[in-house]
């Protein structure tokens, strides 16, 4: 009796929407490390640093910042090949997800533009991720007039959470039902991690004679922590949690459908392949 060998056909790899080039990952750490600092300066700057003394001052400070530093971002990654093709779907898919927005405004976590970044994110890759998710942040933001300093962390937040789903691990290999687990799973912690930072955003610019959790400049930084943890508790817990229990339903129902739908828009678009046009014939 002999056993006929089975060969499994190699996965073929998933084109990009852009291709990140190392001039777009320097821009991409720089904008991240500047974010790290605009979100996490209460817990950064020690009592005895002068930057208390503008407690609040600095969100506005770094809110002009990130406006600038997100463009240079967009910017860099359109100079690694944010082609035509892929133009046309990023404005696509930004107003699906602006459009998105408003159906959960003033629901408690009924925000279904979640589950659209994280498979986008997904299916075109971090850089183009990145960028969807700070245009389609700031276009849903001119759609509801929600317009403010706190739009600049709303786009790097939003930019984050796309990319990472950029950055899972299997974007050739893995299908099916574990892929879904692994995207349900991250859009279920990243939904919570999307509400922690821009309370970080939020909360300097409470005055620590209003309430007992609010940010106290000089307060050591493990007081800081606790009162940050109870405002979190008190204010957005149940939100967040709404934002996650949706952004899993919703991927693990249409998920598979809108994959389908994403890689073969993908394909179809053949974004690794150059435009070219033919010159007319007189």
């Amino acid at each position: 009796m002999s056993l006929q060998a089975t060969t499994r056909p190699p996965a073929q790899r998933q084109a990009r929407a852009v291709r990140l080039g190392p001039r777009s990952v320097a821009a991409l750490a720089l904008v991240s490390a500047v974010g790290v600092a605009g979100f996490g300066w209460p817990f950064l700057a020690p009592p005895t640093s002068r930057i208390g003394a503008h407690a609040q001052d600095a969100p506005w400070l770094f809110a002009g910042v990130l406006v600038l530093l997100v463009a240079v971002v967009a910017a860099a990654i359109s100079e690694s090949g944010l082609g035509p093709k892929a133009v046309a779907m990023l404005g696509v898919l930004a107003a699906t997800g602006a459009a998105l927005r408003p159906i959960g405004a003033g629901t408690a976590g009924i925000e279904p533009m979640f589950f659209l970044m994280v498979l986008s994110g997904r299916v075109l890759g971090p850089g183009f991720g990145f960028v969807l998710g700070s245009v389609t942040m700031f276009a849903s933001a001119l759609l509801t007039g929600g317009v403010g300093p706190w739009l600049p962390f709303q786009m790097l937040a939003m930019g984050w959470f796309a990319m990472g789903a950029g950055l899972l691990p299997g974007p050739d290999r893995l299908r099916g039902r574990g892929e879904l687990a692994m995207l349900a799973g991250y859009g279920f912690l990243a939904a919570f991690a999307y509400g922690t930072v821009m309370n970080m955003a939020g909360w300097p610019f409470m005055s620590a004679l209003a309430s007992n959790v609010a940010f106290d400049p000089h307060a050591p930084v493990a007081a800081n922590l606790a009162r940050f943890a109870a405002y979190c508790l008190a204010t957005s817990l149940g939100w967040d949690l709404g934002r996650a229990v949706v952004t899993v339903a919703l991927t693990l129902t249409l998920g598979p459908a809108v994959l389908r739908a994403l890689r073969r828009a993908t394909r179809r678009a053949a974004f690794e392949t150059p435009v070219t046009f033919d010159a007319a014939e007189k």
